[in-house]
């Protein structure tokens, strides 16, 4: 099993990093946009109605929201076939191996989400975007890794991976709870039968992926039009797939595969160009300063290092955890500060928490000042922490297992 799951994590490590790359970029582009003179046009085209189905079952949204209920669901499908595997069969399937990364992911959560409430005590109509600084991007934090070579040990890549899929079931955990509108019970109740369906191929280790693609486009409808958020009918759906089927396949792997280069090179770089675009006019330090930017720049920047640091170090002086070879506390260090570019998962929880576009354009400024600080810091940190050769040993041993 481990000959089969380390070449994955290397592929899934290749792809994200690339893709982390083209995130920058779009966000960047995104940002120039809106700060010159095709700014009304960018807006419009965010803004212009979609409208799609038949009858009395139609869903009329804007592009925006398109992107953000609509592609992110196949992003947030991706993720929970990613959760499921790594808690089957991967970084997280024993205690000695999910023990340090889960206890810097529930430190990483929590911290950044105190630091937010802390700053925004005095302002309690900004309260609601506590989560947005908890969040980690995954593509982001792998793409500034990849510009440090093979220098970087696997062992860190890999804890960074496990540390960022249990921040996703946090987030998907916060989402559902916390970020839930008033509910229809009747589109509920659809959305379970079909779920109930779909677990039922899966116990039956239905190998093809089509009952699974056609009955989540359904699944995701009926969360849709339920209130409940339609990016969870793409996790509920992954879980359902088998990692095995009857006739000796691997459907879990094989969509993951598939599905992976269209997410980290046109979904996710979608999203950040529709969702990072603000206009910088008149924002100065006294708008950086203001408590809802300032809450969530300082609760990625402080409280991911305290949250990821003070709870790892806690694990292994407590004998909980231990930590991976050839890793030193200097590149712990370093983690928690790449884990702190929150970008993607922080816009998508803050388009949640507030529909004021204003509050929404403060979010944006302090989350892509909080990730950028981050993402050079780390850089630097670890740079320096990290050996002058080649690739490690441990980096060799892997790329022969594969």
């Amino acid at each position: 099993m481990l000959s089969t799951v380390q070449p994955m994590m290397q592929d899934f490590l290749k792809k994200e990093s690339a893709g982390g790359i083209v995130l920058m970029v779009a966000a960047a582009l995104a940002l120039v946009i809106a700060n010159s003179a095709a700014a009304s046009t960018y807006f419009g085209v965010l803004a212009v109605p979609v409208i799609a189905g038949f009858g009395d079952a139609v869903i009329n949204k804007p592009l925006l929201l398109w992107i953000n209920d609509g592609l992110m669901a196949i992003f947030f499908f991706l993720v929970g076939l990613e959760v499921k595997r790594e808690a089957l069969v991967g970084q997280l399937n024993s205690w000695n191996k999910a023990s340090l990364p889960l206890m810097a992911a529930i430190g990483g959560m929590a911290l950044p989400a105190i630091v937010f409430l802390s700053i925004n005590s005095g302002s309690p109509e900004n309260m609601n975007g506590w989560a947005i600084p908890a969040a980690t991007d995954i593509a982001f934090a792998l793409g500034v890794l990849a510009l440090l070579g093979p220098r970087v040990p696997v062992a860190l890549k890999a804890l960074l991976l496990a540390v960022a899929v249990i921040d996703d079931i946090g987030a998907i955990t916060i989402i559902a709870i916390f970020y839930t509108a008033e509910t229809d019970l009747g589109m509920l109740l659809g959305g379970a039968v079909t779920l109930a369906v779909l677990a039922a191929f899966g116990r039956a280790k239905v190998g093809s992926s089509i009952p699974y693609v056609i009955l989540g486009v359904v699944l995701w409808v009926f969360v849709l039009k339920s209130g409940v958020h339609a990016t969870l009918a793409g996790v509920a759906a992954a879980m359902c797939v088998p990692i095995a089927s009857r006739d000796g396949g691997q459907p879990l792997e094989r969509m993951e595969h598939a599905l992976h280069p269209y997410i980290a090179f046109l979904i996710i770089p979608i999203f950040g160009f529709a969702n990072a675009g603000v206009s910088l006019t008149g924002v100065g330090f006294d708008t950086l300063l203001s408590p809802l930017p300032l809450g969530i720049a300082l609760g990625l920047l402080i409280g991911k290092q305290l949250g990821i640091l003070g709870f790892a170090w806690i694990a292994v002086k407590t004998g909980m955890a231990s930590l991976p070879d050839n890793v030193s506390w200097k590149q712990i260090h370093a983690l928690s500060l790449l884990a702190a570019i929150g970008f993607t998962m922080s816009l998508f929880i803050g388009n949640l928490a507030f529909a004021d576009p204003a509050q929404v354009d403060a979010v944006k400024i302090g989350v892509l000042s909080g990730s950028l600080v981050a993402a050079v810091a780390g850089y630097l940190l670890l740079r320096a922490t990290l050996p002058a050769g080649d690739a490690d040993a441990e980096a060799v041993e892997v790329k022969a297992a594969a």
